[in-house]
């Protein structure tokens, strides 16, 4: 439970931001994606935070778990991802990533994992 302080949804908002920053270019993962790796099923949270945080942050690289960019954001993203390389498909009137080439998952099973605290 977070204290009154607030450290606690400062120090989520801050891992978010360390996950989101070391997605490579052309690669995604999804808010539940992100919010897992943090030992977290706060796919929601995740978002929250993108939305009030994540305009200094590789944002289109966080998607929805279907292969939508964020909500509102999709011309703007799509410039990022054909920048990047990043896998889609193409229907006859949309688009969406393909995720199976572009969802990214950090190796988590080295001892210098930075996603683990000691706490």
């Amino acid at each position: 439970m977070p204290d009154s302080s607030g450290d606690d949804v400062a120090d989520f908002g801050a891992a978010v931001a360390m996950v989101v920053r070391t997605i490579p270019s052309g690669r995604v993962m999804t808010y539940g994606d992100v919010a897992a790796v943090l030992g977290s099923r706060a796919s929601r949270a995740v978002g929250k935070v993108m939305a009030h945080e994540g305009s200094d942050l590789p944002w289109w690289r966080v998607v929805r778990s279907g292969g939508l960019p964020p909500v509102h954001h999709e011309e703007r993203a799509l410039e990022q991802y054909r920048v990047e390389g990043t896998p889609l498909t193409w229907g006859r009137t949309a688009w969406r990533l393909d995720m199976r080439r572009a969802r990214w998952s950090p190796d988590l099973d080295g001892p210098d994992d930075p996603f683990i605290t000691n706490a």
